[in-house]
């Protein structure tokens, strides 16, 4: 794990980024902003005690430990990625009959209650207890399991419909998850997966949040390319209904580093897109 990487050379990266990207056309003022901003935070003209989190390292967390961290303040903040994420489920979700679902890496359960108020049985699985406990006093009305994507706790053919969110992108490769989701999903059902999009995790990398007051920390993202996903997902014998690719939407996280540095951070995502939606089925 890296413990040396710092908020500075975050904000190095996305200046650069948002200088690269609209160096050909951009604002005069706002390139001349751009380089003068890497030039200050290159020469360390700005004090640690100025920059967020007073500029202290950025500590990796292994999934356990970063879910446990995270789920005490993941419901209350605004994110984009769920934010734009959430419109295109809830148009798959609308046309799919009540049955037994599944939400695989249930996180606090925001799908769960999605599910359950179409008239669906959820069963929510995540690795993390601490984010269990947040979906069950949510939803308490699913059934939820201790366990992971590459080993789901369910029989075969034991569900009709599953959803799994924003998780896979945690995995360093993505055969096992859509095996096993192919597994436990019937003949003729359905399967969501939506992730970050690898465009963002090629440019941003981690997953970073807040960790308690005002530190950054990070759970590892791996980069999929679409390819990879449509490998994986042939292998588990599942058919790519469609695809969608919601764009930013110009919400930055609270709290962190991408509000010290607004402009940047809006011109270095924009137009981009920063989710990946499959809408799957297993054949009949």
């Amino acid at each position: 794990m890296n413990n040396e990487f710092r908020v500075r050379e975050l904000l190095l990266g996305i200046e650069g980024l948002a200088l690269l990207r609209h160096a050909v056309d951009g604002d005069d003022a706002f390139l001349r902003a751009r380089v003068a901003d890497i030039r200050r935070f290159a020469a360390e003209e700005r004090g640690p005690e100025e920059l967020p989190g007073d500029g202290s390292a950025i500590s990796e967390l292994d999934a356990t430990a970063g879910y446990a961290a995270w789920s005490t303040v993941y419901d209350s903040l605004p994110n984009s990625y769920i934010e734009v994420e959430e419109p295109v489920v809830a148009s798959i979700l609308d046309g799919v009959a009540p049955g037994v679902a599944l939400d695989a890496a249930c996180g606090t359960g925001r799908q769960t209650r999605a599910l359950t108020g179409r008239g669906h049985h959820v069963i929510g699985v995540d690795q993390s207890p601490e984010m269990l406990a947040k979906a069950r006093a949510n939803t308490p009305e699913a059934e939820y399991r201790i366990g992971n994507l590459e080993e789901l706790p369910l029989a075969d053919d034991s569900v009709d419909f599953a959803v799994c969110s924003l998780a896979m992108t945690h995995l360093a490769e993505l055969t096992a998850g859509a095996a096993e989701l192919a597994r436990v999903v019937r003949p003729g059902g359905r399967i969501v997966v939506t992730d970050l999009h690898p465009f963002v995790v090629a440019l941003q990398g981690q997953c970073f949040f807040v960790n308690g007051s005002d530190d950054l920390a990070f759970i590892r993202n791996h980069v999929h390319l679409p390819g990879r996903y449509l490998e994986a997902f042939g292998q588990a014998g599942l058919r790519v209904r469609a695809c969608h690719e919601p764009l930013f939407n110009g919400r930055l996280a609270p709290g962190g580093y991408e509000e010290f540095i607004g402009d940047a951070a809006r011109a270095a995502w924009d137009g981009l897109p920063i989710v990946i939606v499959w809408d799957l089925e297993v054949p009949a």
